[in-house]
């Protein structure tokens, strides 16, 4: 496998991979990770445009439960402020896990 067939979209420096209307952002190696579910779309020209995003912050612990992976959730009218607050809460969230790893 070539090193472009390895390589991911990334926004602040974290992978961000689209699977159809599905976006996941941050690393799967990480404690969390962020979803996002374009849920509708409007045109606009000759462009779709997402107008509203449901957003999930979920752990990747596999030994938790899918309901229970879930640690925020919330609704977005554009990509970019799911993006926005995504990008918040993962950064939150890692260096809190950071912090539970090294005491």
């Amino acid at each position: 496998m070539s090193a472009k067939e390895n390589t991911f979209f990334s926004y602040k420096n974290k992978p961000l991979v689209r699977s159809g209307n599905v976006l996941y952002y941050g690393d799967m190696n990480d404690s969390h990770v962020v979803k996002m579910t374009i849920k509708s779309t409007h045109t606009q020209g000759d462009m779709e445009i997402a107008d509203k995003v449901a957003i999930q912050l979920l752990s990747t612990d596999p030994d938790v439960s899918p309901r229970k992976a879930i640690v925020k959730s919330s609704e977005k009218p554009s990509l970019f402020l799911a993006l926005d607050i995504g990008d918040v809460w993962l950064s939150k969230a890692l260096k809190g896990s950071e912090k539970n790893t090294t005491a």
